[in-house]
């Protein structure tokens, strides 16, 4: 592979990658029974979407450790997306979303093979909770077996225990704030365990403590990937509710309907004044919000400018990334990799 980055190449290098141990997992899933083709199928969708940022970020903490390229890492860092696609299912269920990259999410296409069953839906959502129990534990699996010497892993298998724990933590968090009166503090919160340590953060530290990185890089890393993963996410939720549903796959009443606690949310109530938090109550107490429903609470933020103050929030965070990397003493073509895929992660529009 050349020291540029090339996400497209990067990314069908994962994706191959990813193919080809899915292929391997299901088989050996099928082999137990063949009614449990559904469930394979849903393996297969949950892990064929993606940008593949999670497995690039734990790259090239690998690589700014002065570590060349490596197949074997390239196994390790596609664990990464394993653990991304179960957090996506489990994140679906939670929510009950119905689009994922503009397809049935699990809980709703594994009522397919359950119909005239009963409590199909009950059902239904039992199973995408399991698929996305197998998909951690692939995760495991991959990362385990993807070739790094035993001495390789076991630097980065503290880590890989803080990313579940801390990840779920963050999961838990929203579902215990949702509801409450908004409040960006622990909006921001939940943003940071919730994604943003398992987004940048975190990769980046397993793909250095793999390569053996001395502690001063791995700070840098935190200090980098926090910001930098936070700022991932507070995009997110604006390409959520104010995004193209065409090209973000996802339904955008979705965040409202759930009453999720983001902090474009709790924006918009510390801004609002009293005539306009009535107004908030009103739309968000509605059982079934619709399309209309949904332009008047972009009217209403837009009124009240919090599009624009997450907007600060998130160019104060690159802002903060992009400085530890001028201080950052790591080879040029990682530094440049580094500064691409923050971009990347923060300008997107889908």
């Amino acid at each position: 592979m050349s020291d540029r980055y090339d996400p497209a190449a990067f990314k069908a290098r994962i994706d191959t990658t990813l193919e080809q141990f899915v292929a391997q997992e299901n088989d050996q899933l099928l082999a137990v029974d063949p009614q449990l083709r559904p469930v394979a199928d849903q393996i297969v969708v949950a892990t064929t979407h993606g940008k593949r940022l999670r497995a690039a970020f734990c790259y090239w903490g690998w690589r700014a450790a002065g570590q060349p390229d490596s197949d074997a890492l390239v196994r390790a860092a596609a664990a990464m997306e394993l653990v991304h696609a179960a957090a996506s299912v489990q994140d679906d269920i939670i929510d009950d979303s119905p689009l994922r990259h503009g397809l049935p999410t699990a809980q709703i296409a594994l009522r397919t093979p359950l119909r005239g069953r009963p409590n199909t839906k009950k059902s239904a959502r039992a199973l995408a909770m399991l698929v996305g129990d197998l998909l951690m534990a692939s995760a495991g699996q991959l990362f385990i077996l993807s070739g790094l010497p035993a001495a390789y892993l076991s630097r980065a298998r503290p880590l890989w225990a803080a990313l579940a724990r801390e990840l779920i933590a963050g999961e838990c968090l929203e579902i215990l704030c949702t509801g409450a009166a908004p409040d960006t503090a622990e909006s921001l919160k939940v943003v940071r365990y919730k994604t943003a340590k398992y987004t940048v953060e975190q990769p980046l530290l397993i793909g250095g403590a793999l390569a053996g990185a001395d502690p001063r890089l791995l700070k840098a890393f935190s200090a980098y990937g926090l910001p930098l993963g936070e700022a991932f996410q507070l995009r997110d939720d604006l390409l959520g509710l104010f995004g193209d549903p065409a090209r973000t796959g996802k339904a955008s009443l979705d965040d409202l309907r759930a009453r999720r606690p983001t902090a474009l949310l709790a924006e918009t109530w510390r801004a609002a004044d009293r005539r306009q938090r009535k107004q908030l109550h009103t739309l968000l107490d509605r059982p079934d919000l619709g399309p209309d429903d949904l332009q008047e609470m972009r009217e209403l933020m837009s009124l009240v400018g919090s599009p624009e103050l997450i907007e600060r929030m998130i160019g104060k965070r690159v802002e903060e990334a992009a400085h530890v990397l001028v201080g950052l003493d790591v080879p040029p073509p990682a530094a440049r990799a580094l500064t691409e895929l923050a971009h990347a992660a923060t300008t997107r529009r889908h």
